[in-house]
């Protein structure tokens, strides 16, 4: 298994607890990286939202490029996997600017390619919002030019959003990035299986993604193009007992009735008590992260972690809270262990 995690550019991923010790810093950021590549981490995922989702829209959420390009710079082995969404980005100057991130970093560079979800924050800032599928027809363009930046020494391209004549990205990266991308749509499985490198997916049971990564498979081999990876995100509380890791699930998924967007989530919050709980947890943590049941002792996150490496899963992408401690306790107990 290799293990990632997420940067916290939103300062933080829980919604309930408003100071997770984490903030929005570049000073922090740089600080948790380094040290994480130090302890055995392998991968940091760079999420990229300039309205900030988790604390609310008002607070603050680091540029995903451009703290790339400065961590490319103060890292030495952590992949760089930078969350990028088409609609925001010309892929002729993405091309460019990844290419020159991905030298800095000496060839350390990946993509995650999101087709953007949130209406809101698109309209915030003037720029285009595609309806569901046409989102995966924009990124499949917009994959195919660069791509051939990346591959060609002059791209001439005619799409039905992108017209390119002789565009010239110089220098290429080291190697050409991974490109990650998620979606449970039938038209985002269909675009990812032709052209990305790795399928990551929201948490899951184990079973789950297991059917998952079974149907990616046999949409990849039918492609002709080279296996797939795949990845998950899950948030992660590692403690001396089981009894101390589920008081910490209480304590994040207790609801603070003051948080942004509560209001809402309230009106929404009702059926059975389990149904309940399921909400809870969802709401309370980003990405479906408290599904995987990562919740324990050391040896029974290990043996639910072996649980998802036999169902075919390569990277767990983790959140934790704080996240510079708790990474420290996950790395000695977890990754050494």
């Amino acid at each position: 298994m290799r293990y990632g995690f997420w940067t916290p550019v939103f300062g933080g991923w829980l919604r309930n607890i408003p100071d997770e010790g984490m903030a929005a810093t570049w000073a922090y950021t740089k600080r948790l990286c380094q040290r994480a590549e130090q302890i055995g981490y392998d991968l940091t995922l760079v999420a990229e939202l300039n309205l900030n989702d988790i604390k609310g829209t008002d607070q603050p959420a680091l540029d995903a490029w451009s703290t790339a390009a400065a961590l490319a710079a103060v890292t030495e082995t952590l992949e760089l996997m930078v969350a990028v969404r088409p609609n925001f980005h010309h892929p002729a100057l993405l091309a460019k600017q990844a290419a020159n991130i991905d030298r800095i970093s000496g060839g350390r560079l990946a993509l995650n390619v999101v087709s953007s979800w949130w209406a809101e924050e698109a309209e915030s800032y003037g720029l285009q919002f595609d309806q569901h599928d046409d989102r995966y027809g924009r990124t499949a363009e917009w994959l195919d030019v660069v791509d051939g930046l990346w591959r060609e020494p002059k791209l001439t391209y005619a799409g039905t959003r992108y017209q390119l004549h002789d565009a010239i990205c110089e220098p290429k990266p080291v190697r050409k990035p991974v490109i990650y991308a998620g979606g449970e749509s039938e038209a985002a499985k269909t675009m990812i299986a032709a052209q990305c490198d790795a399928y990551v997916m929201h948490g899951d049971e184990a079973p789950v993604i297991a059917e998952k990564i079974a149907d990616m498979k046999a949409r990849r081999a039918a492609t002709g193009r080279p296996p797939m990876t795949f990845g998950m995100a899950a948030y992660a509380i590692v403690r001396d007992t089981e009894e101390e890791a589920r008081a910490e699930v209480a304590r994040i998924t207790t609801l603070d009735p003051a948080a942004p967007g509560f209001a809402n989530f309230d009106q929404w919050l009702s059926g059975t008590q389990l149904e309940r709980e399921l909400k809870l947890q969802e709401y309370s943590v980003s990405n479906r992260g408290l599904r995987p049941n990562l919740v324990g002792t050391p040896a029974q996150v290990r043996e639910r972690i072996a649980a998802y490496e036999a169902a075919g899963l390569d990277l767990l992408l983790l959140q934790m809270s704080p996240q510079y401690e708790e990474m420290e306790r996950f790395a000695a107990q977890v990754i050494a262990g």
